[in-house]
């Protein structure tokens, strides 16, 4: 994935429109991509971002227990965030509730 964040925006992007049509498995897809690259990915916030978006997916498509992996990786990775941060907040909610059903 050559030229960094603008090769990788767009395949965020892509991700998220497949979240928001409700295809996990094509999202799902997409955030592989970007997490089959740590070192490039790692600089950039969608790097910790596709890990959450990862969960969401994989909870969509019915993979319920790579889902909760995939939240774990993301909250040990924001560990040190800002308790108040709404993402990290609904991302520990989203996995809270995973974890109880």
């Amino acid at each position: 994935m050559p030229g960094g964040f603008d090769s990788l925006y767009p395949v965020y992007i892509r991700g998220l429109a497949y979240l928001r049509m409700g295809e996990g498995r094509l999202a799902t897809a997409e955030f592989q991509k970007l997490l089959d690259h740590p070192g490039i990915i790692g600089r950039f916030v969608i790097g910790a971002l596709s890990h959450l978006q990862m969960a969401r997916a994989q909870k969509m498509a019915g993979n319920e227990a790579a889902a909760r992996k995939s939240y774990e990786d993301f909250l040990t990775l924001w560990k040190d965030a800002d308790a108040d941060l709404p993402v990290y907040q609904q991302a520990k909610a989203e996995y809270a509730k995973l974890r109880k059903d």
